[in-house]
């Protein structure tokens, strides 16, 4: 699942732990999020979907070989 997260971060001048006070979760789920190496739950999604002010899926976007 690719993830638009970093690109939005910079976007609004945040780094990854002011996004994770944001969203309730560790600076490390956030790492790893962007990495690419946790797909987060449908609940750190839409916490971090309202933070960006975006709908889930133009920050998580999720190939067709994934399905």
């Amino acid at each position: 699942m690719k993830t638009r997260m970093r690109e939005l971060r910079a976007r609004d001048g945040l780094n990854q732990t002011q996004l994770a006070k944001l969203t309730k979760v560790s600076r490390q789920t956030i790492s790893l999020i962007e990495r690419e190496e946790l797909i987060p739950s449908l609940l750190i999604a839409a916490r971090i979907a309202r933070v960006f002010n975006e709908p889930v899926e133009s920050i998580f976007l999720i190939e067709e070989d994934e399905l």
